[in-house]
């Protein structure tokens, strides 16, 4: 059983795919998502997602702020504008 993640931002998606857990910074704290959790939406400050597949591999995505939802193994990440700008810059020096 694997959960369906979707990072997002104001028009676009930044990172979609299957993953092991999630772990997002909560208003309250680290909060750790897995498969078969209870429904959950909290706000997200400023700090890293961090997506652990089933291979162990890990990614990880720094954010500003922002909201989560869980609902049946799905994962949906809402980010904040500026986090997009962020993402776009950080593909640019990709590039080059």
């Amino acid at each position: 059983m694997a959960l369906t993640v979707q990072i997002v931002g104001p028009d676009r998606t930044l990172w979609s795919g299957d993953a092991a857990s999630v772990s997002v910074p909560a208003a309250d704290g680290v909060l750790g998502i897995l498969p078969g959790r209870q429904p959950v939406l909290a706000v997200l400050r400023p700090g890293k997602v961090t997506i652990s597949q089933a291979g162990g591999a890990s990614e990880s995505v720094d954010i500003h702020g922002g909201f989560v939802s869980c609902d049946d193994d799905d994962v949906m990440i809402v980010v904040d504008e500026q986090d997009e700008r962020r993402a776009d810059h950080a593909e640019a020096a990709v590039e080059h």
